[in-house]
């Protein structure tokens, strides 16, 4: 049997954004997004990074993270500071680090959810085939 690839690339992107709009729901009970999360948790783990950096960390463009930033500033969740030459470095605030790990039990809680269908060979040959597509 040959897989249309076409129909092959659409269930990966549905399955991603099954993922993202559940996940989204479900942080948004915690008042933020998958998207915010995911920013704080780059930031978590790379303190002092750049905003450049940090969009490529979330996929994001440059233009995208900094009005990102911008807004988890303006809430209190990661604080931003002149680095070397024009380099802003961002960190993450004490309220910054509650909602991350809030959010991350969220998001942990629904993976294992989402996952349970796969054995852990599974899951591991599945990290192992959509790495080699990178």
């Amino acid at each position: 049997m040959v897989t249309d690839l076409q129909t092959l690339g659409r269930a990966v992107k549905q399955a991603q954004w099954r993922h993202h709009r559940a996940v989204d729901r479900l942080l948004a009970e915690l008042g933020t997004s998958l998207t915010q999360w995911d920013a704080l948790r780059a930031v978590a783990q790379a303190p002092g990074a750049s905003a450049h950096d940090l969009a490529q960390r979330t996929f994001q463009s440059d233009q995208a993270f900094g009005t990102l930033a911008s807004r988890l500033a303006a809430q209190d969740l990661v604080t931003r500071a002149p680095g070397a030459g024009r380099r802003i470095e961002h960190r993450l605030t004490p309220a910054g680090e509650r909602l991350l790990a809030q959010g991350t039990v969220v998001v942990e809680g629904f993976l294992a959810e989402s996952f349970s269908g796969l054995d852990e060979g599974e899951r591991e040959t599945l990290v192992d085939l959509l790495g080699r597509l990178g």
